[in-house]
């Protein structure tokens, strides 16, 4: 028997949560053609793996890569962590569909998360069948945010009938062409404009389709339990899957609720929905500067708002708002050096510094150096903000039910993507839980954590024939050292990919990753719904 690619003697982890056994994987073509000790095989290629860890690849069940990928389709930061699979489209943003005459308003709106990405007009069939050849595999969802724009421009109220049918329309040729379900983010505007109505209406569509409901919840700071709450009763009115994306608990206020929150999705299994829920392994987040600030000041779109930010009435309302609410959907900080400036395209200078650090170099007041800076930076800021309790990411990285997500794009050391100062989760999410809550504090079992990654990841997707190492499953795998593969990306210094110099990851049978050096291969598949079905 001869395959392409023998890896030899590794530590192989299945996925399953199962300890470890030392064997063999052997891949022919696309596809794991046997496992065993041992194996007496004539091999193209052959992969010492004796002391590493083999497993398969990592699926990041939560990111945006879909504002990078077409302009850095070796998505280095994510491949070079052992990421395999990326699911795209979330938080209500997805770039499709796009109608005619409607290209300028999605690009504004998307502006702060995609400034660099071009737009246009297409449905969702044109967008998946056009989408690049990468280094990873990608899942797309439907954003409803995306619906509203397209049905409704950013109107603040309930949909009409034709409206929400157009909405409906739309997200039903997403699924037939081949979206795995739906995204919200009910967080900010449009989104936050639904009633509970609207959304199960459809997430009465998604039942059709057998598709599933990814949501930021509408609130994670003060909020979070009943935005919770509302996710489960959406679950509740049909048989959907819901998957809450980079659950948190944000805000000093809101610290300890992680708990309460885990039984709720406990005890809502018990009744028989479907949920689950991600996290990533850091104390901040990431958002558009323009989320943090009420919704009031957001409403109308961009163009609006940097307008509402030159009145001086309203920043003195803003002043009021935050200092009573603490910070749209991240509740109270301890102070704006909490607030760090990450992506500025018309202000690259100033990427890294706090908001408390422009205010004294200007000799402002915080909110007009928040608003002066939106304004020149044309809406487009992101920033980083430290909101979250250490012991609330334990919790949840212990937690049998909570997947990995990095909630963040595939970037790279040179060319556009790395301009600016990403989140260290771009490059660091998955070896973080590795080495610093596996390998360093013990949080949970090196096996576990895998399983969390990967075969828990693959069935709440209901990926067909990928999450596991098994025989006649795609040839998915990542390969790595546990005592050295640690994550390099900080705060200050994010481009760092993980340390690792024997990391090797394949992709849907060809080697990506060589070494810890990208080979330039782009292998990835564009997976699409009618793929589907789990057989986990």
């Amino acid at each position: 028997m001869k395959c392409d690619l023998l890896i030899k003697g590794g530590q192989v982890f299945d996925g399953t949560g199962a300890q470890a056994q030392v064997m063999d994987v052997a891949i022919q073509g696309e596809r794991i053609v046997a496992m065993g000790k041992d194996l007496v095989l004539s091999a193209t290629q052959t992969i010492d793996a004796r002391a590493m860890v083999v497993c398969p690849g990592f699926i990041d069940i939560k990111t945006h890569s879909d504002f990078t990928l077409p302009i850095n389709p070796k998505a280095e930061s994510k491949v070079r962590q052992g990421v395999t699979t990326e699911i795209i489209g979330h938080c209500g943003f997805s770039v499709a569909p796009c109608l005619t005459g409607k290209v300028k308003l999605l690009a504004d709106y998307l502006n702060p998360s995609a400034p660099w990405l071009p737009f246009k007009d297409m449905d969702f069939k044109t967008y998946l069948d056009t989408f690049p050849r990468t280094s990873v595999n990608a899942g797309m969802l439907v954003g409803h945010n995306t619906l509203r724009l397209m049905a409704m421009g950013m109107e603040q109220r309930a949909p009409s009938q034709p409206e929400l049918q157009h909405m409906k329309d739309m997200l039903t040729e997403g699924l037939l062409a081949g979206a795995l379900g739906m995204s919200s983010g009910l967080f900010t505007s449009p989104g936050s404009y639904a009633k509970a109505d609207e959304l199960k209406a459809l997430a009465a569509v998604l039942a059709s389709h057998k598709a599933s409901y990814f949501t930021h919840l509408r609130d994670e700071s003060s909020g979070v339990l009943d935005a919770l709450a509302e996710a489960i009763d959406i679950g509740r009115s049909s048989p959907i899957h819901v998957q809450v994306v980079h659950f948190k608990c944000s805000g000093l206020d809101n610290w300890g609720k992680t708990h309460q929150a885990l039984e709720m999705m406990d005890q809502a299994r018990l009744e028989g929905i479907q949920i689950d829920c991600d996290a990533y392994p850091y104390t901040a987040g990431s958002n558009p500067l323009k989320n943090i600030l009420p919704q009031w000041v957001q409403a109308g779109g961009v163009q609006a708002m940097l307008e509402r930010l030159k009145e001086p009435h309203s920043r003195q309302r803003i002043r009021q708002d935050i200092e009573k609410e603490g910070l749209n959907n991240w509740g109270r900080i301890q102070s704006w050096d909490a607030v760090r400036i990450s992506i500025t395209p018309h202000q690259p200078e100033h990427a890294g510094k706090t908001i408390a650090e422009l205010a004294q170099l200007q000799n402002l007041d915080p909110i007009d150096a928040l608003c002066d800076f939106l304004i020149q930076d044309q809406g487009a800021t992101r920033v980083l903000i430290t909101s979250i309790a250490e012991s609330d990411i334990v919790a949840l990285i212990a937690s049998e039910h909570v997947l990995v997500g990095s909630d963040g794009n595939c970037v790279a050391d040179y060319g556009v993507v790395s301009q600016g100062m990403p989140h260290p989760r771009f490059y660091g999410t998955f070896p973080r839980v590795l080495g610093r809550y596996v390998h360093r504090e013990k949080v949970t079992s090196l096996a576990h954590a895998i399983h969390k990654m990967t075969g828990a990841t693959a069935r709440a997707l209901g990926l067909q024939d990928r999450g596991l190492l098994k025989v006649g499953w795609y040839g998915d795998v990542t390969i790595f050292e546990p005592e050295v593969f640690l994550d390099l990306s900080t705060y200050e210094d994010p481009h760092r990919y993980p340390q690792g110099d024997r990391t090797t990851v394949i992709v849907n049978g060809q080697m990506v990753v060589d070494k810890a050096q990208h080979t330039g291969a782009l292998p990835g598949q564009v997976l699409k719904r009618a793929l589907l079905g789990s057989k986990l």
